[in-house]
C-alpha cells in the first residue's frame, strides 16, 4: 500500500473514532463510498444476515461507536480512506439531507422552496462539504420515528438518508476529494429536524379502506387521499399525491380532480395550485 493511503486510512480511522466518542457509529468506507469490508456471505444463497453470525462485512449494520470494535473493522480493512456515519441510531437518530448539485440540479433551491410552501426553515446544524460541491445537512429525529431513505422524492437532488443508511463522514478521503465541514459548523450539534419536513419525509399514512369499484385506479386513489385530509395534513397530502401522479405521468389529467378534492377539504383553490404546480416543478415537469 502507498505511503498516501497509509495516511489516509490513519486519518480515517482518527476522524471515526473522533465520531464515536460523541456516540455515532461508523463504519470504514472504501475510496468509492462504499462500504470497504466485503460480505462474508457473498457466495452464500441462504437468508440475509444483518450481522447475527458475529462477522464483519455487513455493511452500515457493523456500524460502532465502541472504539475497539471500530479499530477492529479498520485492521480488517486496511484500504479503507473513509469512514460512514450511520443514521436512523441512538443518540441522534440522525436523518440527512443530501443536496446534491450535479446534473444541473439546484437542490439547495428546491430543498427553499419546499421550506417557503410548507412553512419550514433549516435550523444551524452540521453542514458537510462534498467534493462534487454537494452538501450533507445533518438532523435529528424523534426516536419513535422511522425516516425512510429517498432518493428525488422530495425533489430533484434531494436524497434523504434514514434508517438503514448512512453519510460520508467529514474527513473521508475517495475518488473524487475529501469531505470536510462547512466553516462555523463543526462544532455544532445536528439540529432536530422541523416537523414540517420530518412529515415529508415519512411515508404518507394509508387513508382508510372503503369498498371502491373494481375499476378504481391509481388516480381514483390519489384523489381519494387527498379528500380524506384533515386540516393541518391537507397541504402536505395535496403535494404528495400530486408528486406521485406526475411521477406516474397522470399529473396533467390529475390536476383538476386533484384541486377540487383539496378545495372539498377546504383549502382554497389557489392555494391547491399552487402546490400542485410546485409538485410539477419538483418532479422534472412543466405545470
Amino acid at each position: 500500500m502507498a505511503t498516501t493511503d497509509r495516511q489516509a486510512t490513519t486519518l480515517a480511522l482518527a476522524h471515526a473514532l473522533s465520531a464515536a466518542e460523541h456516540g455515532l457509529a461508523v463504519l470504514p468506507l472504501s475510496r468509492t463510498k462504499l462500504p470497504a469490508l466485503r460480505s462474508p456471505h457473498h457466495h452464500d444463497p441462504g437468508p440475509v444476515c444483518h450481522g447475527g453470525c458475529g462477522r464483519l462485512g455487513h455493511g452500515v449494520y457493523d456500524a460502532s461507536s465502541d472504539p475497539v470494535r471500530v479499530r477492529e473493522m479498520f485492521a480488517a480493512a486496511p484500504w479503507a480512506t473513509g469512514y460512514g456515519i450511520a443514521c436512523g441510531l441512538p443518540p441522534y437518530h440522525l436523518i440527512g439531507v443530501d443536496l446534491d448539485t450535479k446534473s444541473g440540479t439546484d437542490a439547495p433551491a428546491a430543498l427553499r422552496e419546499l421550506g417557503l410552501r410548507h412553512r419550514f426553515t433549516i435550523p444551524r446544524t452540521v453542514v458537510v462539504l462534498t467534493p462534487s460541491g454537494g452538501r450533507h445537512l445533518w438532523l435529528t429525529g424523534p426516536p419513535d420515528v422511522v425516516v425512510p431513505n429517498s432518493a428525488g422524492r422530495l425533489a430533484p437532488g434531494i436524497d434523504i438518508r434514514g434508517a438503514g443508511g448512512y453519510l460520508v463522514g467529514p474527513g473521508s478521503r475517495t475518488d473524487h476529494g475529501v469531505y470536510g465541514t462547512a466553516p462555523g459548523t463543526a462544532r455544532l450539534h445536528p439540529a432536530a429536524c422541523p416537523p414540517a419536513l420530518l412529515r415529508l419525509l415519512l411515508p404518507p399514512p394509508r387513508p382508510a379502506r372503503h369498498p371502491v369499484p373494481a375499476h378504481t385506479d391509481h388516480g381514483h386513489g390519489l384523489v381519494h387521499f387527498v379528500l380524506t385530509a384533515h386540516e393541518g395534513q391537507r397541504n402536505t397530502r395535496l403535494f404528495w399525491a400530486a408528486c406521485r401522479a406526475y411521477e406516474n405521468g397522470i399529473g396533467p389529467a390529475l390536476a383538476t380532480p386533484l384541486t377540487e378534492a383539496a378545495r372539498h377539504t377546504g383549502l382554497p383553490e389557489h392555494e391547491a395550485r399552487a402546490t400542485i404546480a410546485s409538485a410539477a416543478r419538483m418532479t422534472g415537469h412543466r405545470p
